[in-house]
């Protein structure tokens, strides 16, 4: 899990000290690349959160299957509902799910944005049932969470 700032990094690298090779070392579990690094996050999260994947997957009313092959790397999507729900199935919070849809490659939720209000009021009003979180988006006229299909 990431403990500096962004501009934290970007600061170092700014120094007329800087050295790449020292920079990439020391900072290396900040860094978002190589294989399985979001299948490395979210084991990471589900072991923080005491919480196994087939429970977030059946929380988040996501088949099975489905969910172990998009959180190993083996199955992708584009659609950042699937990965929002695998977040508040797993009671993530802002800055988790952040960095969670960061790394999938996704935009992160911005707080401009009225669906993406509403759902960081549920994220930081640790609200993760998904059927409330549906309910909360419609009372606002807003589309729910997009519902999975045999995927």
């Amino acid at each position: 899990m990431p403990d500096l700032r962004t501009s934290d990094l970007e600061r170092e690298l700014s120094s007329p000290y800087a050295d790449v090779e020292k920079y990439l070392s020391d900072n290396a579990s900040e860094m978002y690349c190589g294989e399985g690094t979001f299948a490395a996050y979210m084991r990471s999260l589900f072991k923080a959160h005491n919480t196994k994947p087939q429970i977030v997957f059946s929380r988040g009313d996501i088949p099975l299957r489905y969910g172990y092959r998009l959180i190993s790397g083996e199955k992708h999507t584009r659609q950042r509902d699937v990965i929002l729900r695998i977040c508040f199935a797993a009671d993530f919070s802002l800055d988790e799910t952040q960095r969670a849809l960061q790394i999938y490659g996704m935009s992160r939720l911005y707080a401009r944005y009225p669906r993406d209000a509403v759902l960081i009021f549920a994220l930081e009003h640790k609200i993760s049932d998904i059927s409330e979180i549906n309910e909360l988006l419609k009372t606002h006229g807003m589309n729910p969470l997009m519902e999975l299909r045999n995927s």
